[in-house]
């Protein structure tokens, strides 16, 4: 009888002992270390700190230039000293008829170009205004953002204005452009006198 017990105590023993290791093993995670019997958090890697990017400290310009291809489809360019990879958005359209083209493009090295707007048909004659605009800054990538800050609080000049749905300062800037001739109109009174 004695010889049972002893077997049966020494494996009990042998089960506590089993337990306890695989315990020890499992409670302790991959972020905590042992220490003394206590569990320590161990230091989380920390990203690193983003690097300081200098804010947009001058009047914002672009100037628009555009021309006619052999095709009679415009092409749009232009140049301005927003950041490179800045998001703009250029829109050209017909005054007569109010029928619009549109195109996103980006900075680069200081340029911008989009198109060629029109038909396949051609554009007809008459006046067409270009419009190109920066939308919100939160569309921006990152390093733009950091330019010229998260609700566009950098941006100043003429070009600049509040965005009418409230996510901050956007840019606008339009020219008119003249595709083949068009006639003079006149709003004064004119008699007209023939000549004998």
């Amino acid at each position: 009888m004695k010889a049972w017990k002893w077997s049966g105590v020494a494996g009990v023993l042998l089960l506590l002992v089993g337990c306890g290791g695989s315990e020890d093993a499992d409670s302790a995670s991959d972020d905590t270390q042992r220490l003394g019997g206590v569990a320590q958090p161990q230091p989380q890697p920390t990203a690193p700190p983003a690097p300081e990017v200098a804010p947009f400290d001058e009047a914002v310009a672009i100037d628009i230039s555009a021309r006619l291809r052999s095709d009679r489809r415009l092409l749009v360019e232009g140049t301005t000293n927003l950041p490179d990879t800045t998001r703009l958005q250029v829109l050209v359209e017909r005054e007569v008829s109010g029928v619009r083209w549109q195109e996103r493009t980006e900075v680069e090295g200081g340029r911008f170009a989009a198109g060629p707007f029109g038909p396949g048909s051609g554009l007809p004659d008459g006046g067409y205004r270009i419009t190109v605009n920066m939308p919100a800054v939160s569309v921006q990538v990152p390093e733009v953002r950091a330019r010229l800050g998260e609700q566009g609080e950098y941006l100043s000049g003429p070009l600049v204005q509040e965005s009418r749905h409230g996510l901050g300062r956007v840019i606008s800037a339009s020219e008119r452009f003249l595709v083949g001739s068009q006639p003079r109109r006149t709003t004064d009174q004119v008699e007209v006198q023939s000549l004998e």
